[in-house]
């Protein structure tokens, strides 16, 4: 057990009390256990309580009635408490074998082999909700204490089993402000070659996880590179990175890793993000990025190039230069007075301009796009009556 006094932990919520007393009158030994612990002990709050027990996934979901299998074939049953929040609990596991990216587990184990499995000290302790009492076998406590990101047990073979510790090691010491220990440190990078066999959708999680919750996004950054993490899934990534604003409120992992990489459309495709990601990202890259000048004319114009991704470019900017630009007011008045940017804005539609006797196709395209750019022009001019005049005048 670790020399450092824990907490009475009196904000758990009160199912989780009820979720283990339940599995506890059943003869099975229950914990809370993970992040929530990691996270109070450290003055954080958070209702993601997830528990270990002695008791099977079978077992768990016929004594609950209201379960979802979120992950049965690993030990884990989400178990829906009375107020419908999910909490995870996982059956007792050891590893009896793993290859780099998953672990054949198996039940049966106690407690202290459940948590001698686990990454990180800091997130190997557990605690009982009935009982008010604490487990530390492996001295998480003091490494809090420390400000320390250690692995359990040696290093180098914590990596081996699932070398996406590597990634979480940089993202709870980006996120906590935490130095890793040298021994842990030293295992990551000369494990980093083994993150070219992650998948590429665990390898994103973890970077988006990082870019949501680093306190320092220079500082995560500076991991990733000095890891040898970006060498091998973030090539594109500016080791010196231009961002004005280290630990911004809006935590928007596609507009953060436009700031931080070159290729941020290529980077998310490698990552295996959403087509819509992919498109934003690109989007981002291809710009302009401002418009000409800071008059609505510009603006308007320049609204009407990027179209959708004008929030994203005015997030960009400001995390680029450490304020909203100039032009974010501009923007906010063109909107505030419905000013069309786009052809769907325009007071007349290609029904009308067919009801004209213009054809379909490219020319009725083409004078759509002359009758915007009339109106981004001077907004007054969209009204139907002007619209159809001047359509009839450019036939």
């Amino acid at each position: 057990m670790s020399g450092v006094a824990l907490p009475t932990l009196t904000d758990l919520p009160p199912e989780v009390a009820e979720i283990a007393s339940t599995l506890e009158r059943a003869g099975y030994e229950t914990w809370c256990v993970g992040g929530a612990l990691r996270d109070r002990i450290l003055g954080l709050r958070g209702d993601d309580v997830d528990l270990a027990t002695a008791a099977t996934p079978e077992q768990v979901q016929q004594l609950f009635p209201r379960t979802i299998a979120v992950g049965v074939r690993f030990g884990t049953v989400g178990v829906l408490d009375r107020r419908r929040v999910l909490h995870e609990v996982t059956t007792f596991r050891k590893d009896v074998e793993t290859d780099g990216r998953h672990a054949v587990v198996e039940y049966g184990a106690t407690l202290e082999e459940d948590l001698a499995r686990r990454d990180f000290t800091i997130n190997a302790l557990a605690y009982h909700p009935l009982r008010q009492e604490w487990r530390d076998p492996h001295g998480g406590a003091t490494d809090l204490d420390r400000r320390v990101v250690r692995a359990v047990g040696d290093p180098a073979r914590r990596f081996a089993e699932d070398y996406l510790r590597i990634l979480r090691a940089l993202r709870f010491a980006a996120r906590f402000d935490f130095a890793i220990e040298p021994a842990t440190w030293r295992a990551a990078v000369s494990g980093a070659p083994g993150l070219a066999g992650l998948s590429a959708e665990r390898v994103r999680d973890e970077w988006f996880k990082g870019l949501t919750t680093a306190a320092s996004l220079h500082r995560l950054v500076a991991l990733w590179a000095d890891a040898g993490a970006a060498a091998v899934w973030l090539p594109e990534l500016r080791t010196t990175p231009p961002l004005a604003v280290d630990a911004p409120v809006r935590r928007d992992p596609v507009v953060l890793t436009a700031a931080l990489t070159s290729m941020p459309h290529q980077v998310l495709a490698r990552l295996r993000a959403s087509n819509e990601e992919i498109a934003r990202a690109r989007a981002l890259a291809a710009g302009p990025a401002a418009p000409a000048s800071d008059d609505p004319r510009d603006v308007r114009r320049w609204m009407a190039t990027v179209e959708d991704a004008a929030d994203d470019l005015l997030h960009l900017a400001e995390l680029l230069a450490g304020s909203p630009p100039s032009w974010a007011a501009v923007v906010a008045g063109i909107r505030a007075r419905g000013e069309a940017t786009r052809r769907g804005q325009l007071a007349i539609t290609g029904a009308d301009l067919l009801a004209l006797g213009i054809p379909a196709g490219p020319e009725l395209g083409r004078l759509l796009t002359l009758l915007l750019q009339a109106v981004l022009e001077d907004p007054a001019r969209n009204t139907r009556e002007g619209l159809l005049a001047l359509a009839g005048t450019a036939r």
